[in-house]
């Protein structure tokens, strides 16, 4: 077997360089929006967290932000807890809802589907963490849509107006709509 000859890493120790700047820090100009959508199962692997952390970022960057939990998404927003609601059964059991408590407490707009909540899940409103805007079925097709209608990105920033965004008031649209297969 061969002997390993160098140190072993200790607490302190630089392993990358992580102060070099590859890209631009791009900030948000007056009235950009962002538009984080969230279709996954609430604690599925690491992306619920990643996304409210890369939601909060934007926020940070000056976006006007909001994140839309739709489809298996809504889960993301339920209350959760044991043995009560808030109630933290093991070291980060609730960290995706803090994140999610922490990203409006910032100004960031959480958008709920309402047929996904009942039709999917048996959940009623009362299931969202407080301050969770419960909203229309559709709004989730009519947000995607929106923001879908922008100019991809060429560049970090990319030629269109915004590099993200939806429509001010997502719900807004389409009120007689009776289709239930957006979300």
């Amino acid at each position: 077997m061969p002997e390993v000859t160098y140190p072993t890493h200790k607490d302190g120790d630089v392993l990358v360089n992580y102060e070099e700047k590859v890209f631009e820090d791009v900030k948000a100009n007056p009235g950009e929006k962002a538009l984080v959508t969230f279709h996954g199962v609430a604690h599925e692997g690491s992306i619920g967290l990643v996304n409210t952390l890369v939601a909060t970022r934007l926020l940070r960057k000056g976006y006007e932000t909001s994140i839309l939990l739709y489809g298996p998404g809504v889960t993301m927003g339920f209350q959760k807890g044991f043995p009560t609601l808030g109630d933290e059964a093991f070291p980060g059991h609730l960290l995706v809802n803090k994140r999610l408590a922490q990203f409006m407490a910032e100004g960031g707009k959480i958008y709920a589907c309402r047929f996904s909540t009942q039709a999917l899940y048996g959940q009623t409103e009362k299931a969202f963490i407080p301050g969770i805007i419960r909203s229309i079925r559709w709004m989730c097709s009519t947000s995607i849509s929106s923001m879908a209608a922008l100019e991809p990105w060429s560049s970090i920033r990319g030629t269109s107006k915004s590099t993200l965004t939806h429509g001010d008031d997502p719900s807004s649209s389409g009120a007689d709509r009776t289709r239930s297969d957006e979300c």
